[in-house]
């Protein structure tokens, strides 16, 4: 469960370079955006894959807001590929949702 929440760490430092930017009407790092999302997206997988091996470790809640703000995350990048806009708005909801799921986590495990 540590490298889970390593990784998910790690996500949400390159996922603070890039909410940032997007805050003040600039572009992020195409490269961050995709290790940010490679990185939560290997996380996410591991902690699937824990929660189907052994439910109790894992909160649901915990769970289902990093599914949330990975859905949210794939609009995103979506939006960004196709070079629309990124949705402020949905930028927040994706940290928002995803810093509630890590801290759940993190003070579930400890």
């Amino acid at each position: 469960m540590i490298t889970i929440i390593v990784l998910f760490a790690v996500g949400a430092v390159f996922g603070l370079t890039l909410i940032l930017p997007i805050l003040q009407g600039k572009t992020p790092s195409r490269a961050f955006v995709f290790i940010h999302g490679g990185v939560a997206a290997v996380a996410l997988v591991l902690l699937i894959v824990r929660y189907m091996n052994e439910a109790g470790a894992v909160p649901v809640s915990s769970l289902a807001l990093f599914v949330i703000a990975a859905l949210g995350g794939f609009v995103l990048v979506t939006q960004d590929l196709q070079k629309k806009p990124v949705p402020k708005a949905l930028a927040v909801v994706h940290a928002g949702a995803a810093l509630v799921a890590f801290l759940i986590l993190l003070f579930t495990v400890l």
